[in-house]
């Protein structure tokens, strides 16, 4: 049973292939973050090792050794297994877990090239694949030009801008669309009991994607880090310049080690900025921190719409600078430099 929800007609495609045995080589699953790229993936990893007439049946012992992760022949594949497979392999590659390497992508095709083992397919799973270096995307195209039988790879990207179109060409793209917020909010409250304030505010932090919504569920931290990121940014509309700096340093240095932090980051002004100009518009129904509301509406009245819209366009622009890997630190200072300095700021967002 697939467990991906609101993509009928990516499932109804997959199905009718698995039906017909007209499975590619490579597919690229496109989408938001969370919207439920890995899920899938790994129903499909389920579905072409699957023991049931109706893949995926999600019980039998391929299945579930599939969804535990202890399957021979399905292999997950991040930013922070490429970064032990590099060290092992290549220890010039051993730097900062920023990029997936050509010694990564060079160990994963020795293992496409051997018999499965357990299983009837191998199947490769790559989370965020736009952060494959040039190298190694290179060398990924290769194996891709000439696919080894019975291998699968699944390329997931939520920059689908940032690979390169050569490797776009070479798989079948699945894009998964967002779903509308009322449906979330009733998932939560009907199968999870989730309580109906907290179900609308989840709705509307996820953007559509459920798997945000989950996650927040069940990881008090994930909510926490948010009100953090939230706090922050309230606190630098009032702070000197010399605050500023320190902390576009703080967050250049955090961004070597590792960016997922510094992207959620971004992310969360990006929300947030965004809710200033719909406030700003007399729109402040369609905002997605309905928890600050009071916060949003007293810094947007100290920020003219000019304001808003010129720094919420820096931000865009950093977000899209720093993903093409330059110089980090300058971004975040020419972004903390350009971020408009208000006379309010409060650490209590319904104050």
């Amino acid at each position: 049973m697939w467990q991906v929800r609101g993509q009928d007609k990516i499932l109804a495609l997959l199905d009718y292939c698995l039906k017909e045995n007209s499975i590619a080589h490579a597919y690229l699953l496109v989408g938001p973050r969370h919207v439920g790229k890995r899920t899938l993936a790994l129903n499909l990893a389920q579905a072409l090792n699957c023991d049931d007439p109706r893949p995926p049946c999600g019980q039998c012992h391929s299945c579930r050794r599939i969804l535990e992760g202890k399957h021979a022949d399905v292999t997950v594949i991040d930013l922070e297994l490429c970064h032990r497979i590099s060290k092992d392999t290549d220890p010039e590659e051993s730097g900062a877990k920023t990029k997936i390497g050509i010694g990564c992508i060079k160990e994963l095709q020795r293992l496409a090239n051997l018999p499965t083992y357990e299983g009837k397919y191998k199947v490769f799973i790559f989370e965020e694949a736009e952060y494959l270096s040039t190298e190694a995307a290179n060398c990924l195209l290769k194996i891709l030009e000439e696919p080894p039988p019975r291998v699968v790879w699944l390329l997931l990207a939520a920059e689908e801008r940032q690979l390169l179109p050569t490797i776009i060409s070479r798989c079948q793209r699945l894009e998964l669309k967002p779903m509308p917020q009322k449906q979330i909010q009733q998932i939560l409250t009907d199968s999870y009991n989730v309580e109906p304030d907290k179900a609308k505010l989840l709705a509307h932090l996820c953007h559509g994607c459920p798997g945000w919504a989950l996650s927040a569920l069940a990881d008090d931290d994930i909510l926490f880090q948010r009100r953090q990121n939230s706090d922050r940014l309230i606190s630098l509309s009032t702070a000197s310049l010399e605050q500023r700096f320190a902390y576009a340093q703080e967050l250049a240095t955090k961004f070597s080690q590792d960016r997922k932090p510094v992207m959620e980051i971004i992310e969360t002004w990006l929300n947030w900025w965004h809710d200033l100009m719909l406030i700003k518009g007399g729109y402040k129904e369609a905002i997605t921190n309905i928890d600050y509301e009071v916060a949003l509406a007293k810094q947007a009245k100290n920020l003219s719409l000019r304001e808003i819209k010129d720094f919420a366009n820096n931000l865009y622009l950093t977000d899209t600078e720093i993903a093409r890997n330059v110089n980090a630190r300058l971004a975040f200072e020419s972004l903390m430099l350009n971020m408009p300095k208000t006379e309010y700021a409060t650490l209590n967002p319904k104050s």
